[in-house]
């Protein structure tokens, strides 16, 4: 099959933040893709990690630099002289930006800063993806869906850092980017990822897994909050969209784009674990998790996307149903706990399984 019309292929791709859940998987699916790969990190966020486990270190230019040193992210820009990059080193856990607030803004705002300016002497065209949240967006708890025109900001620190760094990224793109400037940007927006290969910190479906493969039950906050869940590999194909598009049209430069799941998709967080519970055997999903009433710090309970602008503009669309979605997560942690298996090998298929329902309900980005 021919995914993204071979927009990929022999072509030299920078990723930031490629050892973190997101970023291992779009390192796999480029590596499928037939790119060339570069990834800088500052270290491997978790243990165990997805990027030891795929042992991606092989497989790609490994450079371990900080997105906050701005020297670096020159060097290592106009050394590789990359094609396309993906920014997605950022700090992404809420509950981090309580503990260390300092940390949060200055890697998701100097971070994303400093590659801007990284770019902003390049004298080589390149496509640059930035990766943001949909936690940019100032949440109000509506019941429908944030455009990419509406307010950005937050009440905690994690989302006003990610909207910080919109402003920032819309600064630098009315200030320097535009006229010929070879780089060409767009941005990413998307939240409530599950997949396989996340062990980051308080994550649901890391907690659950966690304590299920030890026969234990999982703690759980907000049960009654509501997720539009979606697989990694959504956002993932978006990101991927989105480079090929401005690659292939310049009047897109500039442009933010929101990916998720549809509206069906969005399920409480109790009915999500007992879902991901059963094929572990509990008999009883009650059994499963217990509720802890407390919540340390303020968690939106209703946050949706409306993903219209990136349909019309992308021909993008989410690809897996909620039972898909489930599917996958399940059988991607049973190899890995249950199964010992070749994990690079298992995710792999997982891209393949994902390519093929694209090509056959006809998503654009998968068409021959």
């Amino acid at each position: 099959m021919s995914m993204f019309a071979n927009s990929y292929e022999g072509k030299r791709v920078l990723l930031t933040g490629h050892t973190g859940f997101k970023g291992s998987w779009l390192t796999s699916w480029l590596l499928k893709l037939g790119a060339n790969v570069v990834g800088v990190s500052k270290d491997v966020p978790t243990q165990p990690s997805m990027f030891d486990e795929l042992k991606l270190g092989s497989r790609i230019k490994h450079i371990q630099a900080d997105v906050r040193d701005l020297p670096a992210m020159r060097e290592i820009i106009a050394r590789e002289q990359p094609d396309f990059l993906f920014h997605l080193a950022a700090q992404a856990i809420v509950s981090e930006s309580y503990t260390d607030p300092v940390e949060t803004i200055s890697t998701n705002v100097v971070g994303t800063m400093n590659i801007l300016e990284a770019l902003r002497t390049s004298t080589r065209a390149c496509v640059a993806v930035l990766i943001t949240s949909d936690k940019c967006y100032d949440n109000v708890e509506w019941e429908w869906g944030y455009k990419e025109t509406d307010g950005l900001g937050g009440k905690d620190v994690y989302s006003g850092s990610k909207g910080a760094a919109e402003l920032v990224i819309r600064s630098y793109l009315h200030s320097f980017f535009q006229d010929d400037h070879p780089v060409r940007i767009g941005v990413g927006r998307a939240g409530n990822v599950i997949g396989g290969g996340d062990w980051a910190k308080d994550r649901i479906v890391v907690d659950c897994v966690r304590a299920w493969s030890e026969g234990g039950s999982v703690e759980i906050r907000s049960p009654h909050a509501t997720r539009p869940w979606q697989h990694v590999l959504e956002p993932v194909s978006g990101y991927l969209a989105l480079g090929q598009a401005l690659a292939e049209r310049r009047q897109l430069h500039g442009e933010a784009f929101n990916f998720g799941p549809r509206a069906e998709q969005s399920r409480t967080v109790i009915e999500l674990l007992g879902d991901l519970s059963r094929p572990w055997g509990f008999a009883d999903s009650d059994s499963a998790y217990r509720i802890v009433d407390n919540v340390p710090f303020h968690e939106a309970g209703l946050l949706k996307l409306n993903c219209d602008k990136a349909l019309f503009h992308l021909k993008w669309e989410s690809n897996l149903d909620y039972a898909e979605t489930i599917g996958l997560v399940g059988d991607w942690y049973a190899a890995f706990y249950r199964e010992k298996a070749e994990m690079f090998s298992v995710t792999l298929s997982q891209i393949e399984t994902y390519e093929r329902a694209a090509a056959e309900r006809d998503r654009t980005w998968a068409r021959s």
